[in-house]
């Protein structure tokens, strides 16, 4: 690997310029001529840190930008390499650089994740030319593909290692349970301890856990309309009427919620599928409502830990424990596959949950639960976070560089999808079009409980690799572009 300084590095100490933007630049620029060609090795943050006489900070820094704006690839553990895409060719680069994306800092010594390949690589995108598979760019699946082998079989020798067990806990294993503690305050700074916790399935099964416990005939609960079609699903399913409840930019409406509900379902963090996080001041709103009413409120933190160019906000259960039930999952952080979630609530509710969930004989698997109990315990989950936050940024930027010209975006601050909107008489048509050449979309529509206003397309970019992403986002701007 030839060192850096056989190119004319010039990194000027006094000038109002930091230096890690000093850096980025140059190397951007020596990407941009050719100098640094695609799939080329950089050195590491440390070598390159002594080479020019400056804190690993300023490369670790500059890589990172790089990084999210899609100029370098990491291959685990391997290294960093300039990013072997067509846009980081000679003569075919963007007019202008993507908008820079903060990120967490990586592990000490980790490399930046390996994309991997995408779900399908389409080929010509123009009218005629035939896809070779569809880029799927509808909400609420992220990328599997990229996960440490080392780490995953390790977790899974130590499960095997246990004997099976007998006698089910309907709390989860006790050693879960505390780490999974630890996992929420680091991760949604929420205080709570293991008697606060059961392990689930995901959420699909906190949900019904929640009904089985709250509804029951004659009994209603609200759901956010649009929004996540299996809370309607399961609450019916348990008998209660379900309730609509209309949501606008920022999240649930809590002005006018009836006052007979016994239960609501919100997603504040991303609303799904519109995108907003409710503010502070509207979620001290929603909490007094529930104070007076008695009802309580299941927050559904599905995809919270991934934001972008903000801070985090303060779940609902940490401003308020006594009227809310936490449900998160590792389907968005991890995998689908791997069926873990929990379930964070009262100790009381807890209690009364899981003596119903004895009764009933529902159970999470438990060599899962030991699996996942290694990767928190190593450390394996929060490294692949980070890797994966760094991932999402990077495509998070791509949509928002290719589409934010052309219509306006919503929910781009966080979580895996984005709301395009558009005027309702184009959205049919750019869904009808896009599918033709290759690419998969979403609507709203397709998430209410009763009709309403179209609101334009919902963009997901957790399961296409980078460059199908911008692929796909490149027949979306045309579509739009061009009415006809």
């Amino acid at each position: 690997m030839r060192s850096l300084l056989d190119l004319p590095v010039s990194l000027e100490r006094h000038s109002p310029v930091p230096l890690s933007a000093q850096l980025t630049g140059w190397l951007r620029q020596a990407m941009l001529a050719g100098t640094l060609a695609p799939g080329e090795r950089l050195p590491s943050s440390r070598g390159l840190a002594g080479q020019l006489g400056v804190s690993r900070t300023v490369i670790t820094e500059a890589y990172q930008q790089l990084y999210a704006e899609g100029w370098l690839e990491g291959r685990h553990g391997s290294g960093t390499f300039v990013a072997d895409l067509e846009e980081a060719r000679p003569g075919a680069l963007p007019d202008r650089v993507p908008r820079p994306v903060a990120a967490p800092a990586p592990a000490p010594g980790s490399a930046p994740p390996a994309p991997g390949l995408g779900r399908g690589r389409s080929g010509g995108t123009g009218p005629g030319s035939a896809p070779r598979a569809a880029i799927d760019l509808r909400p609420g699946k992220p990328w599997v593909r990229d996960y440490d082998v080392a780490a995953w079989k390790r977790a899974w020798r130590r499960a095997a290692d246990l004997p099976p067990g007998d006698a089910p806990d309907p709390y989860g294993l006790p050693r879960l349970r505390e780490l999974l503690a630890g996992h929420l305050r680091r991760t949604r700074a929420v205080a709570v301890g293991p008697e606060n916790i059961m392990v689930t399935r995901g959420t699909g099964n906190g949900l019904d856990l929640c009904a089985l416990a709250l509804l029951g005939p004659g009994t209603r609960a609200g759901v956010e309309d649009p929004g996540y079609h299996v809370a309607r699903t399961v609450f019916a399913a348990r008998g209660a009427e379900v309730v609509p409840c209309p949501v606008d930019e920022d999240g649930v409406v809590s002005d006018g919620l009836p006052g007979d509900l016994r239960l609501l379902y919100t997603t504040p963090a991303h609303q799904y599928p519109l995108g907003g996080r409710l503010p502070i001041p509207r979620r001290e709103r929603l909490l007094a409502w529930a104070r007076r009413t008695g009802a309580m409120i299941v927050e559904d933190d599905y995809d919270a830990e991934f934001r972008y160019d903000v801070a985090p906000l303060p779940a609902l259960y940490g401003l308020d424990p006594s009227r809310v039930v936490l449900l998160g999952t590792l389907s968005k952080t991890l995998a689908p596959d791997v069926g873990v979630g929990w379930l964070v609530g009262p100790p009381e509710l807890v209690g009364r949950i899981a003596e119903l969930r004895r009764a009933v004989a529902d159970r999470t698997s438990g060599p899962v639960q030991e699996a996942v109990a290694t990767l928190i315990e190593r450390g394996d989950l929060d490294r692949h976070l980070r890797r994966m936050r760094l991932e999402y940024a990077r495509r998070r930027a791509a949509v928002v560089e290719i589409l934010g010209p052309v219509c306006r975006l919503r929910g781009d601050t966080a979580g895996l999808h984005v709301l395009a909107e558009l005027p309702p008489g184009t959205i049919g048509r750019v869904v009808e079009r896009a599918a033709e050449r290759g690419v998969l979309l979403d609507q709203p529509e397709r998430h209410r409980h009763r009709p309403g206003a179209p609101f334009g397309l919902v963009i997901g970019y957790g399961s296409a690799s980078l460059p199908d992403v911008r692929r796909a986002c490149r027949v979306v701007a045309d579509l739009i572009t061009r009415p006809t």
